[in-house]
C-alpha cells in the first residue's frame, strides 16, 4: 500500500546560484490557479485508484512552499488536510528558508498538522551565503527557530551545504558548531554538485567558479559525521544524522524503494509499478489539469532488474544498508548470488561488509559512494 505523499511548490522569491529543481520566480505567478490545479490533480489521481485510508508521511518541498501568502498557503494545507487521509502519527513536513515564516504562519501550519520543519540553512557565514545566492542570513536562522519552538515545533532539521566556492575547512567547522549549538534533533549535510541549467554550471563552465577540490570535500564530509557522532546523532543515511526516533520517515520511503504519490508541477511518483515525472512548466501543467487529464509527461515501467539496481543504489546509503532477508523476500532472489563477483570485488577494496543480514558500506564506502553504486548497475 501506498502511504507516502509529496506536493512540490514550486515557487521563489529568489533563485539560488545551486539550485537545479523546478522552480520559478514567485512575482506574477497564478498561484492560487496553481493551488486550485494541485487539488485537481489529487481528486484525479484517486479518480482511478482510492487513496489508502491513511498516509503515513506528507511531504511539501520546492521550491519554497513558505514563500506563499498566509492566505495561500492556508489553502494549500487546507487542500492536504481535505484530500490526504492523515492520522495523529503521521509525520507532516514543510520545507522553509530562515526568515520567511511569520508568527502567523507557523501557527497556520501548526494548526494544519505539520509537525515537522526542514530548514535550508546551508552555512552560517553570511559571506558565503551571499555568494552562493542565499537571502537569508545566519540572524535569520536562530530567529527563525525560536519563533518555530515558540509555536511548538520540536521536530525540526537543517539542510547545511559543504564544499561551496571558497570554503574552507575552517568556515565548515564553524558552521557545524554553530548548527549543533542548536541542539536540534535532525540534520542534513550535503557537498555541492554542480547542476546543468544553473549560476554554477555556467560559471564552472568559463573557469569563473573556485571549487575546493575532491581531497578538501572528503576531508569536510569526515568532519561532519566526526562532529555529529561526538554530539549523539547517529548516521543513519550517507548525508542524515538525527536522534534517536527522529530519522525523517519520508525520505526512509525513497530510500526502502518504496512506491509514493508526487503531486504538482516537475513532482515525481513511483505507483504501482511505475514511475512518472509531471510537466515541469506551469503552463503545461495547468493546461494539463484544466482538460482533465493527469499532467504525467513520462511514464515507465520498472521492470525487475531495474527494481534491484535501485535497491541497492537507494538502500546502500542507508548506513543499516540492504537487509539480505527482505531482499529474497521482495525479489525471490539470493543478494549475494546475484551480484557474487560485484560484492567479493567491493569487500576487497574495503568499500563495504557483510554483517547482521545486511550489506552495507564502510567508511571508506560512504565516502567513494557514487563508486559502489554504479558497480551494482548493468549486472542483471
Amino acid at each position: 500500500m501506498i502511504n507516502a505523499a509529496y506536493f512540490h511548490i514550486p515557487f521563489c522569491e529568489h533563485i539560488c546560484h545551486y539550485c537545479d529543481f523546478n522552480k520559478v520566480f514567485l512575482k506574477g505567478q497564478p498561484v492560487q490557479e496553481y493551488l486550485d490545479a494541485m487539488e485537481r490533480e489529487i481528486q484525479l489521481t484517486f479518480a482511478e485508484a482510492a487513496p489508502p485510508p491513511k498516509f503515513n508521511t506528507i511531504f511539501v518541498g520546492g521550491g519554497t512552499p513558505t514563500a506563499l501568502t498566509e492566505q495561500q498557503l492556508d489553502r494549500l494545507c487546507d487542500i492536504i488536510r481535505t484530500n490526504i487521509p492523515s492520522h495523529e502519527q503521521t509525520e507532516f513536513t514543510f520545507e522553509a528558508n530562515p526568515g520567511d515564516l511569520s508568527k502567523r504562519k507557523f501557527q497556520i501550519l501548526k494548526d494544519a498538522g505539520v509537525n515537522r520543519i526542514s530548514f535550508g540553512v546551508q552555512t552560517f557565514n553570511n559571506e558565503l551565503l551571499k555568494k552562493i545566492g542565499r537571502v537569508h542570513r545566519a540572524e535569520d536562522v536562530y530567529q527563525s527557530i525560536e519563533l518555530a519552538q515558540q509555536t511548538g515545533f520540536q521536530n525540526i532539521s537543517i539542510d547545511l551545504i559543504y564544499s561551496l566556492p571558497g570554503q574552507t575547512l575552517d568556515d565548515f567547522k564553524q558552521t557545524l558548531d554553530q548548527a549543533l549549538k542548536l541542539q536540534l534533533p535532525h540534520y542534513s549535510g550535503y557537498s555541492l554538485i554542480i547542476e546543468p541549467k544553473t549560476v554554477f554550471y555556467n560559471l564552472f563552465r568559463k573557469g569563473k567558479l573556485p571549487t575546493v577540490g575532491e581531497d578538501i570535500e572528503a576531508e569536510m564530509y569526515e568532519m561532519l559525521m566526526e562532529q555529529m557522532d561526538k554530539q549523539g546523532y547517529k548516521q543513519y543515511e550517507i548525508s542524515n544524522f538525527s536522534l534517536p526516533g527522529y530519522e525523517s520517515k519520508h525520505n526512509l520511503t525513497y530510500w526502502n524503494n518504496e512506491e509514493y504519490y508526487g503531486f504538482g508541477a516537475g513532482a515525481h511518483s513511483y505507483v504501482n509499478g511505475f514511475r512518472n515525472s509531471n510537466f515541469g512548466p506551469l503552463k503545461k501543467y495547468l493546461d494539463s489539469i484544466a482538460s482533465n487529464q493527469l499532467p504525467i509527461l513520462e511514464k515507465h515501467k520498472v521492470i525487475k532488474s531495474e527494481a534491484i539496481e535501485e535497491e541497492m543504489f537507494l538502500g546502500l546509503r542507508k548506513t543499516a544498508g540492504v537487509s539480505l532477508s527482505d531482499f529474497q523476500t521482495k525479489y525471490q532472489s539470493n543478494l549475494t548470488d546475484l551480484f557474487h563477483d560485484e560484492i567479493s570485488k567491493l569487500k576487497e577494496r574495503g568499500l563495504i561488509e557483510l554483517a547482521e543480514n545486511h550489506i552495507r558500506l564502510t567508511k571508506r564506502g560512504k565516502l567513494l559512494g557514487n563508486e559502489v553504486f554504479q558497480s551494482f548497475l548493468g549486472v542483471i
